[in-house]
């Protein structure tokens, strides 16, 4: 995977740079669901690579926040394995280690899709009343920023209940002219501008049970 994936200048916080010609690898080397063998053209991040990589998100959240408790604002639903596994590793270090911080989880579910289309309109579902994040140190975990049309509204929202600080953990930003990595304060990884889906990510609610990253066949 070296050959094929590259760390950018700042080589840490800002993600593992996957290159627009990746093709992903063979099906052949993965076990998954027979019913999406017509649908599947190739595994794009496998399982582990994402692990590692968001246990190496969890260690820089650590060092970021202290002696700060965490408050989670899980972005569902596409957000909810990769804060799952977040939230774990920053667990495990803290049990490990003389830093155990305390994180509490709360959900917000956004629409901003349609089919594999991003849209101007924003919904904000469930909870909209964020007042017990004043005066915390808040960390928003979603799956994917893109346009960051969404995360933009996102933090413009969550600033109004006057928390502590605001940080953003994205397991994938996307390459774009505008791109919004600057929105994002931890990423897993910069892809091309493309539609992945699995590890919870879905194309009108299919493939979220996979726990790697795909190509889809369009």
């Amino acid at each position: 995977m070296s050959a094929l994936l590259q760390m950018d200048n700042a080589g840490m916080k800002r993600g593992i740079v996957i290159k627009d010609d990746w093709p992903g690898y063979s099906l052949d080397l993965f076990t998954y669901p027979e019913h999406y063998h017509d649908d599947i053209e190739s595994v794009y991040i496998p399982h582990g690579v994402i692990m590692n990589r968001t246990e190496r998100l969890a260690h820089y959240i650590m060092d970021d926040f202290r002696d700060d408790n965490i408050m989670v604002l899980c972005v569902l639903k596409g957000g909810y394995k990769f804060c799952a596994d977040l939230v774990e590793f920053i667990k495990i270090l803290g049990r490990n280690s003389n830093k155990y911080l305390e994180t509490r989880v709360e959900f917000i579910r956004l629409k901003s899709y349609l089919n594999d289309q991003s849209t101007e309109d924003l919904h904000i579902i469930g909870c909209r009343d964020l007042s017990f994040l004043r005066g915390k140190s808040v960390l928003i975990v979603e799956a994917i920023v893109d346009t960051g049309k969404t995360m933009k509204a996102l933090l413009k929202h969550v600033e109004t209940f006057e928390p502590k600080m605001v940080k953003v953990a994205g397991l994938l930003v996307k390459r774009l002219p505008n791109m919004a990595e600057s929105l994002t304060d931890y990423v897993g990884f910069e892809i091309p501008n493309r539609f992945v889906v699995g590890y919870a990510l879905d194309y009108n609610e299919y493939f979220r049970d996979l726990n790697f990253l795909i190509n889809h066949k369009w």
